[in-house]
């Protein structure tokens, strides 16, 4: 069975930083695909950050490029992925899901699959004070 966890989210003022992790169990982890995808209130999911299965070439939306980092650790069973955010904005105020998709895509295809991967977690609201 394939789970999805993540941890990390919080409030946070504007200019401060936030790490956020995600536990991905039961993957095959050169098979997957993985990213961080967002979603405000009252505005569509967006991609955020998202990473091949061969852990090359990360993507980042141009909104936070600079200043989000993608990594992502492969162990038996289990795909670790972290997200370190910078000088977060209010804007960056959301719930941040990872999500996992069998597939080759690059970085920027998985991030446009905003409601196609194949697996979500349930997500962790980050909220970012001005």
């Amino acid at each position: 069975e394939v789970q999805l966890v993540e941890s990390g989210g919080g409030l946070v003022q504007a200019g401060g930083s936030l790490r956020l992790s995600c536990a991905a169990s039961g993957l095959r982890f050169d098979d997957y695909a993985i990213g961080w995808f967002r979603q405000a209130p009252g505005k569509e999911r967006e991609g955020v950050s998202c990473i091949s299965n061969s852990n090359r070439n990360p993507y980042y939306a141009d909104s936070v490029q600079g200043r989000f980092t993608i990594s992502r650790h492969n162990a038996k069973n289990t795909v670790y992925l972290y997200l370190q955010m910078n000088s977060l904005k209010p804007e960056d105020t959301a719930v941040y899901y990872c999500a996992a998709d069998y597939t080759f895509y690059s970085g920027s295809e998985i991030c446009s699959r905003t409601y196609d991967m194949d697996y979500w977690g349930e997500g962790t609201l980050v909220t970012v004070s001005s």
